[in-house]
């Protein structure tokens, strides 16, 4: 038995799929991970915080990064990478990415550098 399409209700009056802000959170965290193409020694993994209103999301990401680097590029990729995951995994517009450097790493300062140090 074949339902005829025009027989269906709107598409507006047959449901909605709903995507919580902790799903979307942790596609944007992946996201982050995957463009600084890992964590810094010592360093935590890349955090999300998301707020969602109307199918649109606004994003806040907190991340530590290795030093010396390019910061700014750094964060423009994550930005880039965050936006395009999150449109195509959860099909979501992204008005805006904002990116918190919360700690550099130096290689020169990890603790496996400070051993031979005296207190």
């Amino acid at each position: 038995m074949t339902t005829d399409v025009r027989q269906r209700p709107p598409v507006r009056e047959r449901g909605a799929t709903t995507i919580a802000d902790r799903v979307v959170a942790k596609v944007s965290a992946q996201a982050a991970r995957e463009a600084l193409g890992g964590v810094p020694a010592g360093g935590h993994r890349p955090h999300a915080s998301v707020v969602v209103h109307r199918d649109a999301a606004r994003i806040s990401i907190s991340l530590e990064l290795d030093y010396p680097t390019d910061v700014g590029r750094r964060c423009g990729a994550v930005r880039a990478r965050v936006r395009g995951r999150v449109e195509e995994l959860v099909g979501m517009e992204v008005h805006e990415v904002s990116v918190h450097v919360e700690r550099l790493h130096s290689a020169r300062t990890a603790p496996a550098a400070r051993k031979g140090r005296l207190a």
